[in-house]
């Protein structure tokens, strides 16, 4: 299993580096049958994170085609105000990402079978902002529910929204909570719970997942 990590410039780097470390440590439990790695949709290249000189390195180009789990994350900067948003605020930050290749390839990404894209934070309004949530349940950062819902995407409060091939998470700390669920789902619990003893960290809330109806006998 490949996972692969977006970076873009301004991106929050607690968004990336809480889930990638649960990965990464799961790399070492599962018969290392789980790989990650640091993209971008430019390729290898060192991305400014939202917080002044702390960069990363993208090892990598995002290649929808390669990666079995996509994890976007939101961004840094100043929270909107009520005038004209700055050219550091969050907004504006995810909002240039439009102007990237990155929304194509998110694209490619979700119409692909056996391909989970993830998001953290302000990550969801990312895909929400190109037209990819059309009608999906997802979360997002509390500030920015009503954002996500003005997209068309259909907003749930919850910390981590599991709609299949989407799985969305709420604030900043919730990247840890999405990681060990990710392991849940993908590993199963065993993983999960020993890369929990690990981090000394318990998962927190209840997971949405859309329900099916059954058909009636």
């Amino acid at each position: 299993m490949l996972a692969q990590f977006v970076l873009f410039d301004g991106f929050d780097p607690l968004d990336v580096i809480a889930p990638y470390e649960v990965l990464a440590a799961a790399g070492a439990v599962a018969d290392g049958d789980l790989d990650v790695e640091l993209v971008s949709a430019e390729g290898p290249r060192t991305v400014p994170s939202g917080l002044g000189l702390l960069t990363l390195q993208a090892t990598a180009r995002l290649d929808p085609q390669r990666a079995d789990l996509i994890v976007v994350p939101g961004a840094a900067g100043q929270l909107p105000g009520d005038g004209e948003p700055a050219d550091d605020s969050i907004p504006v930050i995810l909002g240039r990402t439009l102007e990237t290749g990155l929304p194509a390839l998110l694209a490619q990404a979700l119409d692909r079978d056996g391909v989970t894209v993830a998001t953290v934070c302000g990550g969801s309004m990312i895909l929400a902002m190109a037209g990819l949530l059309e009608n999906r349940p997802a979360t997002t950062h509390h500030l920015g529910m009503d954002l996500l819902g003005a997209t068309g995407a259909v907003p749930v409060d919850a910390r981590v929204v599991d709609d299949g091939d989407l799985v969305t998470a709420a604030g900043v700390t919730s990247g840890l909570d999405l990681g060990l669920y990710l392991l849940d789902r993908e590993f199963g619990p065993e993983t999960a719970l020993t890369v929990e003893r690990l981090f000394a960290h318990e998962r927190r809330g209840t997971v949405w997942r859309r329900t099916i109806a059954k058909a009636a006998a």
